[in-house]
C-alpha cells in the first residue's frame, strides 16, 4: 500500500462515484477502479458496496476511511513540521548571556524574534564568560552573548559576531561630593574605594577597567567584586564605593546612583554573539539573522 492509495480511497468515498472521483484526481476511470481493487485485495476487505446505486462504503470501508484520513493528516502534518523546521520555525535554542547584555540589547532581540517565531522554545542561562565558552563545546549552549576576548582569534571551533562597542561610565552614590559634576574625570577618583565586576565572571571587562586606570595613572583599591550589575549598583547606592561599568547599565534605574560621563578618553568593550562554528541549525541561523538586524538598527540609532 502507498500513501497515493489512501488519496484514490478518499476520494472515491467522498464522491461515492468512480467517475467524479477520477475527475477530481485528474486521472482515468479504468485505472482508478483496478486501484481500489487492488487496495480491497491487499487489505482482504470489501470497501465499496458496488450493487448499491449510488455507491456506498462497507462498514469496514468507513472504518477505514476515518483512519485513512488521520493517516494523511499525519503526514500532512510531518511534512509542514520538517518544513517548518528547515526554515527555523520550530525548535530550541539555549542562549547563554551575561547580565551587560541582559541590559543592552537581549531584550530587543527577544521581542522580535518571538514575534516572528513563536514556536521555537528559548531557554536562557545567565552565565560567566568562561563558562559560556565551555558549554558551548559541550554542546549544552546553542549561542552565547559576552564580552569579546582579545585571543577569541585562537579558538578555531568557535565563530562570533561582534554587535557592539560599548563605553564606560562611572556610577556615584547620589551623595558624593562629584554628583553635581556633568562628568568625572578617573583622576578624581584617585582616592574612592571601587566597586567592580568580577574578573571571574567578566574577565573582558576587568582587563579593560584595568587598562583604564592605569592610562589614567591610578591603582584602584577594589573593595568589592560583584557578578552581577545590580548586586554592583545596590553596593554603590550604599555608597560603600564607586563602579566602573559599561554604559548599557543606565538602562537600570537604582535610587541612590548617579551616572556620570568619563572625562577622559576611554576604551570600548566588544560585545558579541559565539556559537560552534559546526551548528547548521536553522534555528540558529535565523535566530543570529535576528540579532545582526538587532545590532544593525541599534548602531544606525546610536
Amino acid at each position: 500500500m502507498e500513501l497515493r492509495h489512501l488519496h484514490y480511497f478518499i476520494a472515491v468515498a467522498e464522491e461515492l462515484n468512480f467517475s467524479r472521483a477520477a475527475a477530481r484526481l485528474h486521472i482515468a476511470q479504468p485505472p482508478l477502479s483496478k486501484q481500489i481493487h487492488d487496495l480491497e485485495d491487499d487489505l482482504g476487505v470489501q470497501l465499496f458496496d458496488r450493487t448499491q446505486r449510488p455507491l456506498q462504503l462497507t462498514l469496514a470501508g468507513r472504518v477505514f476511511l476515518d483512519e485513512a484520513r488521520s493517516a494523511i493528516a499525519s503526514v500532512d502534518r510531518a511534512v509542514n513540521m520538517a518544513q517548518r523546521a528547515s526554515r527555523g520555525e520550530i525548535g530550541r535554542l539555549v542562549i547563554g548571556f551575561t547580565s551587560s547584555m541582559a541590559n543592552s540589547f537581549l531584550p530587543d532581540i527577544l521581542r522580535v524574534y518571538l514575534e516572528r517565531f513563536p514556536l521555537v522554545e528559548l531557554v536562557w542561562r545567565e552565565l560567566a564568560t568562561s563558562i559560556q565558552m565551555q558549554a558551548l563545546r559541550d554542546r549544552h549552549l546553542d549561542v552565547g552573548f559576552f564580552h569579546l576576548p582579545s585571543w577569541m582569534q585562537e579558538e578555531v571551533d568557535l565563530s562570533w559576531m561582534t554587535i557592539c562597542h560599548e563605553s564606560l561610565i562611572v556610577a556615584l552614590p547620589e551623595t558624593h561630593p562629584l554628583a553635581s559634576q556633568p562628568q568625572v574625570s578617573l583622576k578624581a577618583l584617585a582616592q574612592e574605594v571601587f566597586i567592580l565586576p568580577s574578573r571571574q565572571f567578566s574577565p573582558v571587562l576587568s582587563e579593560q577597567l584595568e587598562h583604564l586606570c592605569q592610562q589614567s595613572g591610578i591603582s584602584p583599591v577594589v573593595i568589592q567584586e560583584g557578578t552581577l550589575m545590580l548586586t554592583i549598583l545596590g553596593l554603590v547606592a550604599g555608597g560603600v564605593g564607586v563602579a566602573l561599568l559599561p554604559a548599557n547599565v543606565q538602562n537600570l534605574q537604582r535610587k541612590g546612583v548617579l551616572y556620570k560621563n568619563i572625562a577622559e578618553p576611554t576604551p570600548t568593550v566588544p560585545m558579541a554573539a559565539v556559537w560552534r562554528q559546526d551548528d547548521a541549525s536553522a534555528t540558529l541561523r535565523e535566530f543570529l539573522g535576528v540579532t545582526k538586524a538587532i545590532a544593525q538598527t541599534n548602531s544606525k540609532a546610536s
